[in-house]
């Protein structure tokens, strides 16, 4: 049995991809990223009670933070349906007869009826406050080596907008990406380990891309994971963009839960929650720290601000307790204070003395605060408001810990661990658009037929015979440029081989920003333009990295097109004149080197052709010129 057998790990996936349609979900605006300003847009946004009477968790957290919502409004790509100033118009047939397709490529079922839903979003990415959805389609399975897994629902959705800028108490939007239709793939919690979940969103956005109707580049596909294991609760991890990083996150939570689910143990071990909330102590020490060495607590105070002290009954050690690599239990707490209260953090006595905490203060709270054996103390710095506010937060934090795994919502860090986000959404938060008729899936049956994607087996097939060999037709197979490849082979393969193409998008744009070149620069016009001039005969494919490592370095000032003249292709009169003076200059060396000549003076010749003619006409010029 694994280790992630015996821990009882589940996982389930969340894929999220945006379609390249021609329009947006709901207006005929064009699905592209658009920085012309074309005016401005301000909202407060507030939750309301549900047909049920209950208000979402997750949306009444987002209100208590009190932010006020800047939109900037792209000439291009907005119009009044992202302004939530006219009605949504008929949703995108396009976008939705490729949901069906991919419900029928999974062998799921299309649902008869497509129906809108509202789901209640207010922390600023939707004007409305809202994000409309539609399930196309249910069931269907996902093949993997070590077992089916289960896909639950398929949904086209609109993307939120695109985040800016975030200060203390606004967040500044665009609304070019809001209304960008979304395809949203959810599997059960079938996934097992962290590797398979990785093979399994792999293969769910190589069938995406297979369709040749998605968007690429970074932000156009993201992952969420819900992840359990025995014990433990289904906790959210959203925004997971590299693939790569999918195993350690899971690894990481798995590990997290666990860890909490030993602080629980031991922490019942010493007491239960009425002994904790009995001897729970929360008092002002200010006065405390009125000269402390601390630089920022001195700054809080002169600002007007407070220390509040808290006594942690059967804590001591607990706090300090590492969950993940590089994060604590008491970072934990942290990320509470910092999301519910606006406060930088908190200090805890596992840490101190520290950050400028002396043992002579720490003696002093622990007088203070009447710490005991067993106890420990956290200590929270700032305007007195949001300190209070705290208090509340830190108690039910606690408190929590006497249960296990708290269920949140939690997104992914850079370095595979994760942070607290939000409390998760309950049933309270979906409801139904009244502005869009339902639609019946059979009207979309006839176009989602034509959308089916190969299978990845007779996708790589195809390609094998378009002259790839097999290592670089899977790595075509499972490129976001798959698309690019086959478009630029249509248009030039004539005279460009498949493998000069395929070479390029998989193998020199690594190699280039490998040696600190900027692919951003290296956009898809400019890797079509490389190969239009190879295709014409100005250039030798041999050039390609040279020219893309000129263009693209962070210093790079001259234009591609002046980069290119640089190494335009040169003749053969002017190769045998290269050669022949070359032979002019070593004849010496030459004669010299005997059967090794051809070997030297092939050297000679390259350093000063090289990128302007290749290497096999070079050879068979040097061999003439020798002859004669």
């Amino acid at each position: 049995m694994s280790e992630y057998e015996k821990l009882g790990l589940r996982v389930g996936l969340e894929i999220h991809q945006q379609l390249n349609t021609g329009h947006k979900l709901f207006c005929d605006c064009p699905t592209l990223l658009d920085e012309t300003d074309g005016g401005k847009l301000e909202r407060y946004l507030r939750p309301v009670v549900s047909e049920l009477g209950q208000v979402d968790t997750a949306a009444f957290f987002e209100w208590e933070k009190g932010k006020r919502f800047l939109y900037q409004i792209p000439q291009k790509s907005s119009c009044l349906v992202e302004c939530d100033e006219e009605p949504p118009h008929p949703m995108n047939k396009d976008a939705l007869a490729l949901g069906v397709a991919m419900t029928l490529a999974f062998n799921g079922q299309p649902i008869d009826e497509i129906f809108v839903m509202r789901k209640v979003v207010i922390d600023g990415s939707n004007t409305s406050g809202f994000q409309r959805t539609a399930i196309v389609g249910l069931g269907g399975r996902v093949k993997d080596v070590d077992g089916d897994i289960s896909i639950q629902t398929v949904a086209i959705e609109e993307d939120a907008a695109r985040k800016i800028e975030e200060g203390q108490d606004f967040v500044k939007y665009s609304l070019d990406r809001l209304g960008i239709p979304l395809i949203e793939i959810s599997t059960g919690p079938d996934i097992r380990s962290p590797e398979q979940a990785k093979r399994v969103a792999l293969l769910i956005g190589q069938m995406l891309r297979l369709t040749g109707k998605v968007k690429r580049g970074l932000g156009t596909i993201r992952q969420d994971l819900n992840v359990s294991i025995s014990g433990g609760v289904k906790v959210e991890i959203k925004g997971v963009q590299d693939l790569d990083l999918i195993p350690k996150i899971i690894e990481n939570e798995a590990r997290r839960q666990h860890e909490l689910l030993k602080l629980r143990e031991e922490l019942r071990s010493r007491l239960d929650k009425k002994q904790f909330a009995e001897r729970f102590q929360i008092k002002d020490l200010s006065s405390l720290f009125a000269s402390a060495k601390s630089r920022l607590v001195q700054s809080e105070l002169r600002r007007g601000g407070i220390v509040l002290g808290f006594r942690v009954p059967g804590f001591k050690g607990l706090i300090g307790r590492e969950l993940m690599p590089g994060r604590r239990f008491g970072t934990e707490i942290s990320d509470y204070v910092k999301a519910l209260a606006g406060l930088g953090g908190i200090f805890h006595s596992d840490e101190l003395p520290n950050y400028g905490i002396t043992k002579e203060e720490v003696e002093k709270v622990v007088k203070e605060l009447s710490i005991e054996q067993t106890d420990g103390f956290i200590l929270v710095v700032g305007p007195k408001d949001k300190v209070e506010k705290a208090s509340s937060v830190i108690r039910d934090r606690l408190l929590q810990a006497f249960d296990g795994v708290p269920k949140e919502t939690r997104a992914a860090n850079e370095d595979g661990t994760s942070k607290f986000m939000r409390p998760q959404p309950g049933s309270a938060r979906m409801y139904p658009e009244t502005d869009i008729p339902p639609i019946a899936s059979k009207s979309l049956l006839e176009m989602a037929q034509k959308l089916i994607p190969p299978s990845p087996e007779e996708k790589l097939k195809s390609l094998l015979k378009l002259g790839l060999n097999e290592e670089v037709a899977k790595q075509i197979l499972n490129s976001p440029r798959l698309d690019l490849f086959e478009h630029l082979y249509m248009k030039y393969g004539g005279r460009v081989s498949s493998m000069v193409i395929a070479t390029l998008l998989e193998n020199t744009l690594k190699y280039v920003k490998s040696q600190g070149g900027n692919l951003d620069k290296i956009t898809d016009e400019v890797i079509e333009t490389l190969i239009a001039n190879v295709y014409d005969g100005k250039i030798n494919k041999d050039s390609i990295p040279q020219i893309l490592l000129e263009f693209s370095m962070p210093d790079a000032k001259e234009t591609l097109s002046s980069i290119i003249a640089k190494y335009s292709k040169i003749s053969d009169d002017e190769l045998i004149k290269i050669i022949e003076n070359i032979i002019n200059e070593n004849k010496e060396e030459i004669r010299a080197k005997g059967d090794k000549a051809f070997g030297y003076l092939m050297g000679k010749v390259m350093e000063r052709v090289r990128g302007k003619a290749e290497g096999k006409r070079v050879a068979e010029l040097i061999k003439q010129v020798m002859q004669e």
